[in-house]
């Protein structure tokens, strides 16, 4: 039985084409490029070229581009790099309810140590309204951190206009856009923001290589200390094979971004629709228009995801559930707890994010098959009882 892969917002496979540019710099082309010898040489123009794309896919200059090991680093970086370098003009940080767990569990750690977050609620929707972000800043506040586009419902925030606050009050702007970059246009300069996290693996590059994009003159502390690569901002022989990959991925990801929405929106659709009319009292989680095209995420009242879960994997079809049990967690998703999705319904939910390799005949698939495993699963559920 062949997988259908409906989990593109997790991670997604290498492009073949992207592989074939990183087979060289694996075996011929190994050479540590901080060395002087003409080896070095090859692969030091190979990340510098690299960072010309990753650069150009932001809209951003190649100095501006600092690699990482993915996009939790360059969150990291980002969040804890600035609040090092600016404690001596405040310790407030102002964030959302609803950032990914990088951001977050790098919030709570700067908590332990004297920081003070302001954690932003979210609407119905997840939109974080910039009226918001401009009560919140106080005197003190040196950092905002919203992210681009969610992860788990594909809502998209006002960035351009939280940016625009946060120029005028002199208070750095950070936006984790992992979900965003290599899916739908983003450019550093009509957003206006300081710096911006990145990771390959979710445009089909490679694993374990990400990009810090930091705005020139904007100062932030390194975390890796060592050597002096990506000026002296991350030490540590670079991942040369890696990085090419991801140069190879955003170059790619620029030529045919709008042929793929153009490919997957209606798939999306086509799902979304089948699915609110073939299985009752179920809700679409997200805002209806400001939401990633290829995402999907819906609660299935009186059932747990995990049963879902299982039964559309033993059918070969791969999504993600609302809640963390998989992790070893029985919490439901911090998201939908957030945008006012009651806990017991919060525990029914699946994410569908679709990609390029995705087919009319796999979403069909889904549609034939979810309805019954609800049925199923409803029929043995204490609560679909009591309704």
């Amino acid at each position: 039985m062949s997988e259908i892969y409906l989990d593109y917002n997790a991670t997604t496979p290498v492009d073949p084409r992207v592989v074939k540019a990183m087979e060289p710099f694996l075996y011929e082309n190994f050479h540590n490029p901080s060395s002087l010898y003409k080896g070095a040489k090859i692969t030091k123009k190979a990340i510098e070229d690299s960072r010309e794309k990753i650069a150009a896919l932001i809209g951003a200059s190649p100095k501006e581009i600092i690699f990482t090991g993915g996009g939790s680093e360059s969150d990291n970086h980002a969040i804890k790099g600035t609040a090092f370098s600016l404690m001596h003009k405040g310790k407030h940080i102002i964030t959302s309810s609803i950032e990914h767990h990088a951001v977050l569990h790098t919030c709570k750690f700067l908590e332990k140590i004297g920081f003070e977050i302001t954690y932003l609620p979210v609407d119905s929707y997840g939109i974080v309204t910039p009226d918001s972000v401009k009560r919140a800043i106080r005197d003190d506040t040196i950092l905002v951190s919203i992210m681009f586009a969610n992860n788990e419902i594909g809502t998209i925030e006002p960035i351009k206009e939280i940016s625009k606050i946060t120029r005028e009050k002199g208070i750095l702007f950070h936006t984790d856009a992992v979900q965003a970059v290599g899916k739908i246009p983003v450019n550093v300069k009509e957003i206006d923001v300081d710096m911006l996290s990145l990771s390959a693996h979710k445009f089909y590059g490679p694993k374990g290589v990400g990009a810090l994009y930091v705005r020139k003159k904007t100062r932030i502390a390194s975390l890796i200390h060592g050597g002096m690569q990506e000026r002296g901002k991350r030490a540590g022989t670079e991942n040369i094979a890696g990085i090419v990959g991801a140069g190879k991925a955003a170059e790619i990801a620029m030529e045919e971004m709008e042929e793929e929405k153009i490919k997957i929106k209606p798939l999306r659709d086509k799902l979304e629709k089948e699915l609110l009319k073939r299985i009752p009292e179920i809700i679409v989680n997200g805002h209806p228009s400001k939401r990633l095209y290829n995402t999907l995420n819906i609660t299935v009242k009186y059932i747990e995801g995990e049963g879902m879960l299982t039964f559309l994997d033993f059918e070969g079809i791969s999504v993600s559930s609302g809640s963390a049990c998989a992790s070893g967690s029985l919490d439901p998703s911090h998201v939908l707890l957030a945008i006012g999705v009651p806990v017991e319904h919060a525990h029914g939910s699946l994410r569908f994010s679709l990609g390029k390799y995705n087919t009319e005949k796999d979403i069909e698939k889904v549609i034939d098959i979810l309805p019954g495993i609800v049925e199923r699963l409803r029929k043995i559920s204490p609560l679909w009882k009591e309704k």
